[in-house]
């Protein structure tokens, strides 16, 4: 009679081992980060909370929160990236139950980063990941007439 040869990968070993890498990178990639997230070492130079309102159109309209006065609008199909970026974070928004109320804030900080953060989720984006087009495009909206002093 002849015996098989098992091969060392074969069995229960390699799938448990598998599901527990899977587990492990889901762990750590859901977890808050350790010490409250990013410290930035700058202060902020320019700060302005915004509401996003969209038209029937398919435009969106820019909104100072503080003063209630429209500062720019997003014509329909331009801008993606502002629209993307949105995009997500209202969907964390819809995901945790949160309403449109609060208004996002753009910071603008002293190292030159330009931050869009949802206050309702603690959601912080860091523009300058994405490219300086990218954080061009949110920037306009901070440095309006309507902001500076």
């Amino acid at each position: 009679m002849t015996q098989a040869i098992r091969h060392p990968l074969s069995g229960k070993g390699p799938i448990l081992g598998a599901a527990l890498l899977i587990a492990a990178t889901l762990a750590l990639t859901t977890m808050p980060p350790i010490g409250g997230g990013v410290q930035y070492e700058g202060h902020a130079n320019a700060q302005r909370d915004l509401l996003f309102t969209d038209r029937a159109d398919g435009g969106v309209i820019v909104t100072d929160a503080r003063s209630g006065q429209p500062i720019g609008e997003l014509a329909p199909g331009e801008d993606g990236f502002i629209r993307g970026a949105l995009r997500g974070l209202v969907r964390e928004r819809r995901i945790g139950g949160i309403g449109q109320e609060t208004p996002f804030r753009l910071t603008g900080w002293s190292d030159g980063r330009l931050t869009l953060e949802d206050p309702a989720t603690h959601t912080r984006l860091d523009l300058a990941a994405y490219g300086t087009t990218n954080a061009e495009a949110f920037a306009r909206f901070l440095l309006t007439k309507e902001n500076q002093r």
